[in-house]
């Protein structure tokens, strides 16, 4: 009999949302993504000591202000999770730009371009890469130019139709969008109940966005 992960296969493409390889090669999803919150626990993890110290290392040897070195070690080791990724999924991984950058255009598109270039320096083709961008106006605008530059996004942070629908007219390779949270703020400010999956705010956003896209191509 199979599992409810194998059903779920034969539906949909299947994307870990994790920084824990293990779980990666246990699950053999198609696609991987990772964010800030999920790379500092994997920091603490041992498994990746060697990278978060070649990282260290590698920034410290780029020289720079310590902002500047801190920056370069976070990007270094988000890039080297995210070779070991590639190296399981056969598809793609989301590699996320610094969210203090999402209200500034010019800045997240020199950030997506660098971790691309890392990428590339590191023999992985820009093609199995997806820069994961805050869906802000700033963050929208800075992905229509980078998919210009063939860089594919995934904007994440996105808990609204109109943000789709600008993602959509930005030619966005992939949306995030925040099924649960938008659950929790109904559940934190509203009365609402929900007795089943449909009632649920999240799943009507996203049942929206889905139609709209499937609509408009």
């Amino acid at each position: 009999m199979s599992s409810k992960l194998d059903q779920l296969k034969s539906m949909t493409d299947v994307v870990a949302d994790t920084g824990d390889i293990e779980a990666i090669r246990r699950f053999h999803p198609q696609d991987a993504t990772t964010n800030p919150s999920l790379l500092l626990k994997a920091a603490a993890l041992p498994h990746y000591r060697s990278q978060l110290s070649g990282a260290l290392d590698w920034a410290t040897r780029a020289g720079g202000s310590s902002a500047e070195q801190m920056a370069n070690c976070c990007d270094r080791f988000a890039v080297d999770i995210g070779r070991e990724i590639l190296g399981i999924v056969p598809g793609r991984s989301s590699t996320e730009v610094d969210a203090r950058l999402s209200f500034d255009t010019r800045a997240t598109m020199a950030r997506a371009r660098k971790l691309i270039g890392m990428y590339e320096d590191a023999g992985i083709v820009r093609e199995r890469v997806l820069i994961k961008i805050a869906a802000t106006w700033e963050g929208i605008d800075a992905a229509r130019e980078l998919e210009r530059e063939g860089i594919n996004c995934n904007l994440t942070l996105l808990f609204g139709f109109a943000q789709a629908s600008a993602c959509a007219d930005a030619g966005v390779y992939l949306i995030s969008p925040f099924v649960g949270r938008i659950l929790d703020w109904h559940l934190a400010n509203t009365d609402i109940t929900i007795a089943h999956a449909d009632e649920d705010p999240g799943v009507q956003s996203v049942r929206r966005i889905y139609h709209y896209y499937k609509a408009h191509g």
